[in-house]
C-alpha cells in the first residue's frame, strides 16, 4: 500500500506597502511554476490592487478572495488571497501612503496569527516602508521588531542569505552608537547560537561561523577603539568554542566577508545593520532572502525594499520573491532535529 505524499505547505504571503512593488513581485512569484510545485502560497492583502498589479504586467490570471487560506484552491494561473480590503481604489503607486503603512501591518497581524494557530507552515512577507508604517501610527522598526511583538518573542535575530554569503546580525534598526553600546556577550552569544540553529535547520550539520568584529581590524590589538572585542566579543566565543559551536573571531569585518564569500565560512555573524547589509547587497541581493530567526513560526522575505521610485511601473523583478517563497516552503518541510 504506497502512502500518499503529504501536502504541500500552506504559506501566507502579506502583500506589504501596496504603494511600493509588493503586488508587482508577488504576482509573478506566486504565478511561478516552480512555487506552484513548493508550496501553497495564499496572499494576505488586497485583492484588487494585486488585480492591478498584473493589468500592469501584462499577465492574465485570477485573483480570487478566499475566506481562509484552508478553503484556497491551487491551479495554474489563480492567485488566492485573503482580501482585507483597506487600500483606496485610487492609491498612487510610489507614494508614502499611512492607508497603506497600516494596511501592511493588519496583513502582517493577520499572517502572525494564521501561523501562531498552525493554518499556515510559513510566513513569506513583501516589504513595507516603515516611513508609512510609523504615519499610520505602528511604531515598530521593522518586520523584525513587529512579528516578534505579534507572536510574544523578546529577542530574535535577522538573518539575510544569499547564494554567495549568509550573515545574522547581532544588531539591526538602531543608531550605530546605540548598537555598540548594546552589543553585549550575552547577546552576541545567543545571537551565534541562533544563527547555528539555522545553518544546521538548512542542512549544515557543521557550520564554520566567522564573527565581524566591531571596529576596523577588529580593533587591531587595541589599537583601534577601546577594547570593545576583548569586552563583548571575545567571552561570548570562549562560550560558545566549549559548547562545540564552530565560531571564529573576532575577525575584520572586510576580511570576514571575503573569506566567507569565497566558502571559507558558512555563516557571517555582523555586529550592526551595515556591516552586514553593505556586502550581501553587493554579493547577492538579487537572489537574497531575510529570514527572521528565533520566532516560533517560520519567516522570510525578499531582501529589497518597497522601491517607490519603481512602484507601478512593471519593472520590479521577482526573483527575491520566488527565492523566499522556495526558502520558507524548505524550512516548512525540513525536519526538526
Amino acid at each position: 500500500m504506497t502512502t500518499a505524499p503529504a501536502p504541500l505547505p500552506l504559506i501566507a504571503l502579506t502583500m506589504g506597502d501596496g504603494a511600493g512593488i509588493g503586488p508587482e513581485v508577488i504576482v509573478p512569484a506566486v504565478l511561478h511554476p516552480d512555487t506552484l510545485a513548493r508550496c501553497r502560497p495564499v496572499v494576505i492583502g488586497d485583492a484588487e490592487r494585486l488585480r492591478q498589479a498584473a493589468r500592469i504586467l501584462g499577465v492574465d490570471c485570477a485573483v480570487v478572495s478566499v475566506p481562509t487560506p484552508t478553503e484556497a484552491e491551487f491551479t495554474p494561473g489563480r492567485i488566492n488571497v485573503v482580501d482585507l480590503g483597506l487600500l483606496p481604489a485610487d492609491l498612487p503607486w510610489g507614494a508614502l501612503s499611512p492607508a497603506a503603512g497600516n494596511a501592511a501591518y493588519a496583513y502582517v497581524e493577520r499572517a502572525a496569527g494564521l501561523a501562531v494557530n498552525g493554518e499556515v507552515q510559513a510566513i513569506c512577507t513583501a516589504p513595507l516602508n516603515k516611513e508609512a508604517l510609523h504615519a499610520a501610527g505602528h511604531l515598530y522598526p521593522g518586520h523584525t521588531e513587529l512579528l516578534a511583538h505579534l507572536t510574544g518573542v523578546e529577542e530574535v535575530s535577522m538573518m539575510l542569505s544569499t547564494p554567495k554569503v549568509k550573515v545574522i546580525h547581532v544588531t539591526t534598526h538602531i543608531g550605530l552608537i546605540d548598537a555598540v553600546n548594546r552589543i553585549e556577550p550575552g547577546l552576541v552569544e545567543r545571537t551565534v547560537r541562533r544563527g547555528h540553529q539555522a545553518m544546521v535547520r538548512a542542512g549544515v550539520p557543521e557550520p564554520v561561523i566567522g564573527v565581524c568584529g566591531i571596529n576596523p581590524h577588529a580593533g587591531e590589538n587595541g589599537l583601534f577603539g577601546y577594547g570593545e572585542e576583548e569586552e563583548k566579543i571575545v567571552p561570548a566565543l570562549e562560550v560558545l568554542r566549549r559548547d562545540g559551536i564552530d565560531a571564529r573571531g573576532p575577525l575584520p569585518a572586510d576580511t570576514a566577508f571575503f573569506l566567507a564569500a569565497r566558502g571559507d565560512y558558512d555563516l557571517v555573524v555582523a555586529m550592526y545593520h551595515d556591516q552586514g547589509h553593505g556586502p550581501v547587497k553587493v554579493l547577492g541581493i538579487e537572489a537574497g532572502v531575510n529570514l527572521t530567526v528565533g520566532l516560533p513560526v517560520i519567516r522570510t522575505s525578499v531582501d529589497h525594499g518597497t522601491a517607490f521610485d519603481i512602484a507601478g511601473t512593471g519593472k520590479a523583478e521577482a526573483g527575491s520573491m520566488i527565492e523566499a517563497l522556495r526558502q520558507a516552503s524548505e524550512m516548512a518541510t525540513a525536519p526538526v532535529n
